[in-house]
């Protein structure tokens, strides 16, 4: 039997181009962290299941985290207090923490479109410039 409405809400999602979260493939983007900057290959991903593979690559033996925010604040701006972003102003996706150098962690999101923030928020690297914009499209 052909439910009718069922069909009729398929075509019109269909036509405005809404697909469930769960229709994208899952996403890898590989981030660097060096001494004073993020990296990111790709710099972007489709909604739904993005895993970050995070590689702490400073020089130094500097430990380094990794925090994934959810804000229209451009990454460059975002309030600081004593050293640190004020992560509580801002949807926290989640983070990667005590990452030794040399040493690689994934973390694993459903992020919906949008745009985020990606940080190392340890005291001080944030303003060292540990910071870059992450766009997620539909």
């Amino acid at each position: 039997m052909i439910d009718r409405n069922h069909t009729a809400f398929v075509l019109a999602a269909i036509a405005l181009g809404v697909v469930p979260l769960s229709g994208h493939a899952d996403e890898t983007i590989h981030v660097k962290l060096t001494d004073n900057t993020i990296q990111l290959d790709p710099g972007t991903a489709k909604a739904g299941s993005v895993t970050f593979e995070v590689n702490n690559a400073a020089n130094g033996n500097t430990e380094h985290e990794f925090v994934v925010l959810r804000t229209d604040v451009d990454d460059a701006h975002l309030p600081v207090h004593k050293g640190l972003v004020t992560e509580s102003r801002f949807k926290k996706m989640g983070e990667v923490e005590d990452l030794a150098k040399g040493s690689t962690k994934r973390l694993s999101l459903k992020l919906a479109p949008g745009r985020y923030v990606l940080i190392c928020n340890r005291p001080g690297h944030y303003e060292m410039g540990m910071h870059t914009s992450f766009v997620v499209a539909r």
